[in-house]
């Protein structure tokens, strides 16, 4: 059964990648510059993989639909989908790793979402709905993806820490494991 809490984390992530990516980036029709990642990798953290799936679905379909920046196109969704997956795999209990074992993890799962999702599949999301030369601004995202890498990682794992540190994790699997046992 689905606790309350979880609910209202999921809405929160949603909410929070959906402004991320629509109001607060970089966007051009090659590259779009966001931390957006940040919501995604959270809900894999704290509530596990299905959530931080549907999270990064949701998002990127709903934010395609209420504030397009073009026509939707369901590639780039299913690309949001496997980063949550890949996220999701690999992040999930993240309050039970050590600051190594989730600095490695992060790394994986970062640079697996860097290259599969990023650089291959919404490269070629790109190439098949502009029709503009891949060479050109595969080069251009590669660049992109070069200097943002080391930048998720290292923010996501300073929220890891401080979350680690003030105890946050305790505290909010612990309330959802209250609101469970009460639903």
């Amino acid at each position: 059964m689905l606790s309350l809490r979880k609910i209202i984390f999921s809405g929160l992530f949603l909410a929070a990648a959906i402004v991320l990516s629509r109001f607060l980036a970089i966007n051009t029709p090659i590259v779009s510059i966001s931390f957006s990642f940040i919501p995604i990798i959270l809900s894999a953290m704290m509530l596990g993989t299905g959530y931080s799936v549907l999270i990064a679905g949701l998002s990127d379909l709903i934010g395609a639909l209420l504030f397009p920046f073009g026509a939707y196109f369901p590639g780039y969704t299913f690309s949001a989908l496997l980063s949550g997956l890949i996220y999701g795999l690999f992040l999930s209990r993240a309050k039970n790793l050590s600051g190594k074992q989730m600095l490695w993890r992060l790394i994986v799962a970062c640079v697996l979402v860097s290259l599969i999702c990023n650089l291959c599949l919404n490269t070629l999301w790109i190439w098949i709905t502009t029709k503009k030369a891949i060479v050109i601004f595969g080069t251009t995202r590669l660049i992109k993806e070069a200097i943002l890498l080391p930048i998720r990682i290292v923010v996501m794992q300073g929220i890891h820490l401080a979350l680690k540190k003030t105890g946050s994790y305790k505290r909010i699997n612990k309330n959802m494991l209250i609101s469970q046992e009460e639903g």
